[in-house]
């Protein structure tokens, strides 16, 4: 009688996590968030097609922009929080570093000296701050006791302060904001208290009449063309008065693909960057937006559901401070293309035409995955 392995009577004790491992996580890619990433670059690609006519020489480029935040994406999900959290003070000089470089060697477009250029590859270093910011001031909270002490406050403001500062000399005051709620919102998610935020909200109304008076003349312009588009209609006031026409006359479900007027005709200015939200109204309508922010609304649930389920204080802080950046950009383009908010040209997520903006958020959300796949497996 032949003789039956001993191994076929052996149990596999193996735990179930070691045993299935999805190639998915292998890659540390988060499926729900990829999707909903994926789906809205798509509707991406369609608007931009759209508002060039048909032509395809920016949608390529675009393209090529895709796939090289796809590439850092992937290698961004890679590296555990714990290495970004040694990297973090690195990461924060060398921001700081290019932020002052760009003073000194800085080519100027369209009236402000925001970009550097290696050879033929061109970036916007203040980019790199929405990262580097939340990053730093998250390691400094994350290694002290939470809330954070008086002390760790000023420390952290200062950190915030330097680049702010150094980004609003370009000057780019949309930019500048967006780093400086990527601070404070790890300041908040840290639990400082009430009092704390009621105070520093009261230091801004003192200081909102100075901030007025440093504020370069087209930035004041911005915000008197905010209150009143209407004073001058073909001058200050055309972007937003356009950008409602466009809006507004898309109805319920659009007048469809290459069919608006105000983007087809070339009424609506920047419809490839900023105003891309108003090509979208006009030729899908209603239904277009609600899809649209549906996407937008499934990251920022997904991103939040990954800060809650992080094991510790860096990656709890770090991921929801990258979610709710995110949600402030949604927030500042739909307001300013809608006419709720002045015009500080901030461009659409994922959607708006645009490399170094593409890759700054294709990177944190590799972060936001790395956080989420490389949580410690504990037997279920």
């Amino acid at each position: 009688m032949p003789k039956i392995p001993q191994h076929l009577f052996q149990l596999d004790t193996t735990p179930s996590y070691h045993r299935r491992v999805d190639p998915l996580n292998r890659w540390h890619l988060d499926l729900p968030l990829l999707c909903a990433i994926l789906l809205l670059t798509m509707l991406g690609f369609a608007l931009l097609y759209s508002a060039d006519g048909g032509h395809t020489d920016r949608l390529e480029r675009q393209m090529l922009h895709f796939g090289l935040a796809c590439g850092v994406l992937v290698w961004f999900a890679q590296i555990a929080p714990a290495t970004w959290q040694r990297w973090s003070v690195g990461i924060y000089v060398l921001s700081l570093a290019m932020l002052i470089a760009v003073l000194f060697l800085g080519e100027t477009g369209k009236g402000a000296q925001r970009w550097l250029s290696i050879g033929s590859f061109r970036f916007q270093p203040a980019e790199s701050a929405k990262l580097a910011v939340p990053l730093m001031i998250t390691a400094l909270l994350a290694r002290h006791p939470l809330p954070p002490s008086g002390k760790h406050l000023l420390i952290a403001g200062g950190l915030i302060a330097l680049p702010v500062l150094l980004i609003a000399q370009q000057p780019d005051l949309g930019t500048a904001l967006l780093v400086a709620s990527a601070g404070l919102f790890v300041l908040f998610l840290a639990g400082i208290s009430w009092r704390f935020i009621f105070s520093l909200c009261g230091l801004a109304a003192v200081a909102a009449p100075l901030l007025w008076l440093n504020l370069h003349d087209y930035q004041r312009q911005r915000v008197l063309t905010f209150l009143s588009p209407e004073q001058d209609p073909l001058g200050a006031g055309y972007h937003i008065i356009q950008s409602k026409i466009a809006i507004g006359s898309g109805g319920v479900y659009g007048k469809g693909l290459f069919q608006g007027t105000q983007s087809q005709l070339h009424f609506l200015p920047e419809r490839h960057t900023d105003f891309i939200f108003a090509v979208l109204a006009e030729e899908t309508g209603l239904v277009g937006v609600l899809m649209m922010l549906c996407l937008y609304l499934a990251i920022i649930l997904r991103g939040l559901y990954i800060a809650q389920q992080a094991q510790d204080n860096f990656s709890r802080l770090l991921s929801g401070t990258l979610t709710l950046v995110f949600f402030v950009y949604l927030c500042v383009n739909t307001g300013m293309v809608s006419g709720l908010l002045p015009v500080v040209g901030v461009p659409l997520p994922l959607v708006s035409y645009g490399g170094t903006s593409l890759i700054t958020l294709m990177a944190a959300f590799g972060i936001l995955m790395s956080v989420h796949t490389h949580r410690k497996l504990l037997p279920g």
